[in-house]
């Protein structure tokens, strides 16, 4: 079984449902294993010191699987150490076919991949950034909604405003993500307009994430209460997972006066990349979108997948259409007789 949408003929997959490009996390294992699933996989570049760690890790991909993969390129200003530059001739150069670009303007980087012939999804939070996105050539958008993990900018629209919003408003395919864990969301979106999902804290909580087990059983465990935004002061958001660390930079900005620079000890990434190794589940700002409080398993990513779609068939043949069609002997029936 395959689905069709735009998505699923742009990047040549059998299911439009792609792995988010997560820091930490996506890596050859996962991306591997969610391409021979027949999702698209991401590495994320910036989780590889170099970009010859990079070329190594796309390598790493394609031992593991013959299915198409993509590469996440987050550009951060505040990553003033990461030659942007050579991940990009490495990418480039490695011969990817789809790279997802995030984080700041990425008009510079779009232009190259397009003139290696390569498929750019551009991620961003709000509908204005897609649409200059889609004047900047990208073939597609995901469009990450307030549920998101990580950043889901300042605008606080749900996807289920957000989704409809950007497909009414752009020609390219819009990829739906934020909040999306199961085969009911997967219908959703497409219902939405979308013509795929991006999951991340879903495929984070699989068996081939290398985040600790102790870390994903804390999530797996967690509820729609257990995330927290931190940074609304200082104007950048983070969605994350609620424990000891989280709720005492929480309690420092509302406090008042505390910058990311203050608060970075606790919050920055090489703290929580440490604890996701050593599963330390309290020293850590664990990023984690909303859908937590859907997911209650660590299948394997062909697992998941499998359920997912055979769950979204049964979901529209059986369910939706017993919704849609009048009941014999209904109210309805009864006052034309």
């Amino acid at each position: 079984m395959t689905i069709d949408t735009r998505i699923t003929r742009l990047l040549g997959i059998r299911y439009p449902i792609l792995q988010g490009g997560m820091r930490f996390a996506s890596r050859a294992e996962l991306a591997a294993a969610v391409g021979n699933a027949g999702g698209l996989g991401f590495i994320s570049a910036h989780t590889l010191p170099t970009a010859a760690g990079l070329r190594a890790e796309i390598s790493r991909v394609r031992e593991l699987s013959d299915q198409p993969f993509g590469v996440n390129l987050t550009v951060l200003p505040a990553n003033k150490d990461i030659d942007y530059d050579a991940y990009v001739e490495a990418i480039i150069g490695s011969g990817v076919q789809v790279v997802e670009t995030a984080g700041s303007n990425p008009a510079k980087y779009i232009g190259l991949f397009k003139q290696a012939g390569i498929k750019v999804i551009h991620k961003c939070t709000n509908v204005r950034h897609a649409l200059k996105a889609e004047q900047l050539g990208a073939d597609a958008v995901s469009i990450d909604g307030f549920e998101c993990a990580g950043h889901p900018g300042e605008d606080d629209v749900p996807g289920l405003i957000l989704i409809p919003v950007a497909v009414g408003k752009l020609g390219i395919p819009v990829v739906a993500c934020g909040g999306f864990a199961d085969a009911r969301g997967f219908v959703a979106a497409l219902a939405l307009g979308a013509e795929g999902v991006n999951m991340g804290t879903r495929f984070l909580l699989t068996q081939e994430s290398p985040l600790h087990p102790a870390v994903k059983q804390r999530m797996v465990e967690a509820g729609e209460r257990d995330t927290v935004l931190i940074g609304r002061t200082y104007r950048d958001p983070s969605r994350l997972l609620k424990n000891s660390v989280t709720l005492e930079a929480l309690e420092r900005e509302r406090q008042g006066g505390a910058t990311y620079q203050d608060l970075y000890p606790l919050i920055g990434a090489p703290r929580w990349m440490k604890a996701a190794a050593a599963g330390d589940v309290e020293d850590g700002a664990f990023p984690a979108g909303l859908s937590v409080a859907l997911i209650n398993d660590v299948p394997t990513c062909a697992d998941l997948m499998a359920r997912i779609v055979s769950e979204a068939k049964s979901l529209v043949n059986e369910r939706l259409q017993r919704a849609m069609l009048p009941a014999q002997g209904s109210a309805m029936d009864a006052g034309r007789a």
